[in-house]
């Protein structure tokens, strides 16, 4: 199975309106050289600890933020630095996440980053209509889109991923299907495809708050997620996750790791991770990590945690990028807070995680990894969601079907209480 890495890249340009990452705009070039040299830390001192002994890294992505505001020198020896400290897996998945308006199209950078290593990429498109890019923030035209998938496919990275958004702020159902049809005509190998999430604490959500944000009816976001199932079935795509699509043998292998509930380690400021430590968590970091309780268990926080050597833990980084690299610089972790993660937890969590995957969940894959039948642990819950037309059983495994798509969160929360 092995461990996945996400490395996350905290500096954009400048933030969009809708977005809620830990993300900082106008980091100046010695900042994010630092914050590299802080990552170079972080990996060393993952790479010296026994959690990955016997492991091999499947995937690898690289995140943000925006990656592609780095420079290619540096985005070089970021990738070149994973593949000397960690065990990558023969044809392993490395995926760089990328704004089109910062791929440097005529400098080679996306050159750099193949030669290290990416072998997929993933551009945060949008929309195709410029005034609806300029309302989220987007500092790139369709032009640039267009640019930079052309650069990226002469730089030998052929795996392209486009992510898509609908239900925004003055888009109609014909403005998403203009976008599908135009998104199709670069040739992607993948689209995800996601509903605007309005959170807290953004820009949008201020705006939307004072009456100064109109989303289109609910009506004609279902009808936008309609139109992105049949388009792009329509185009051989598979429906394969809520939110994204893939021409045969094209499936994101990483996010497959998370909807699956597999292990994976962040590296970066905030990033987070799910694996199996060798020591109580509160061995590691700098300062002494703290424990929350999960979220099955109530949420509660203590100073020290529990657990033994071998418990699993969901646990994440210091946020800021100050913190982070003030940690890695005294030659210490810079994981804050975590959670150890129970069997409950974590079957509770593998069936909220991949009901998101089309297919569901495996009833044979679960049983093996628990050493319980789905029926033993979730009976009564499997039967109620059943007999309200939210899930099916179908060639042995447990899916939701096309109406519990449209309520997901009524199913997965299913799973949380119980």
């Amino acid at each position: 199975m092995g461990v996945s890495l996400y490395v996350h890249v905290p500096y954009c340009v400048q933030k969009c309106g809708y977005c809620d990452f830990n993300s900082y705009a106008g980091a100046k070039p010695s900042e994010q050289e630092g914050y590299l040299r802080g990552l170079v830390a972080e990996m060393k001192g993952w790479a010296a600890r026994p959690e990955l002994d016997g492991e091999t890294v499947p995937t690898l992505f690289v995140g943000g933020g925006t990656p592609t505001v780095m420079e290619g020198r540096h985005l070089s020896t970021l990738l070149r630095t994973v593949h000397k400290l960690f065990p990558m897996e023969p044809g392993a998945e490395v995926t760089l996440e990328a704004n089109p308006g910062t791929v440097d199209v005529e400098g080679g950078k996306l050159v750099q980053a193949a030669e290290a290593g990416a072998n997929r990429i993933s551009f945060g498109v949008q929309a195709y209509q410029p005034h609806l890019l300029q309302r989220l923030g987007r500092i790139h035209t369709p032009d640039q889109v267009e640019q930079a998938v052309a650069a990226a496919r002469a730089a030998g990275i052929a795996n392209i991923n486009l992510d898509l958004m609908y239900g925004l702020p003055g888009q109609t159902p014909d403005d998403f299907r203009e976008t599908l049809t135009w998104a199709l005509s670069l040739g992607p190998t993948h689209i995800s495809a996601y509903s605007l999430i309005v959170e807290e604490g953004t820009p949008f959500y201020v705006d939307l708050d004072a009456g100064r944000l109109q989303l289109p009816p609910e009506e004609a976001e279902e009808e936008m997620f309609a139109a992105a199932a049949a388009t792009l079935a329509g185009a051989s795509f598979e429906h394969y996750e809520v939110s994204n699509f893939a021409l045969p043998g094209y499936r994101s292998r990483h996010n497959q790791v998370y909807w699956r509930n597999e292990h994976y380690l962040g590296l970066g400021c905030g990033a987070h991770s799910f694996l199996k430590l060798k020591a109580p968590l509160h061995g590691i970091g700098a300062p002494r990590p703290k424990l929350t309780a999960s979220r099955v268990q109530g949420g509660s926080t203590v100073e020290t945690a529990p657990g033994e050597p071998g418990s699993q833990y969901r646990f994440w980084n210091l946020k800021t990028p100050a913190t982070y690299r003030e940690a890695v610089e005294q030659g210490q972790l810079p994981v804050e807070t975590g959670e150890v993660i129970t069997k409950a937890g974590e079957m509770a969590e593998t069936m909220m995680l991949g009901l998101r995957l089309l297919e569901g969940v495996s009833e044979a894959r679960f049983a093996a990894r628990f050493g319980q039948s789905l029926n033993h642990v979730y009976g009564p819950t499997l039967e109620r969601l059943t007999h309200q037309g939210l899930i099916e059983r179908v060639n042995g495994h447990v899916r939701v079907t096309l109406r519990g798509l449209r309520l997901g969160n009524q199913v997965w929360q299913s799973f949380l209480e119980e």
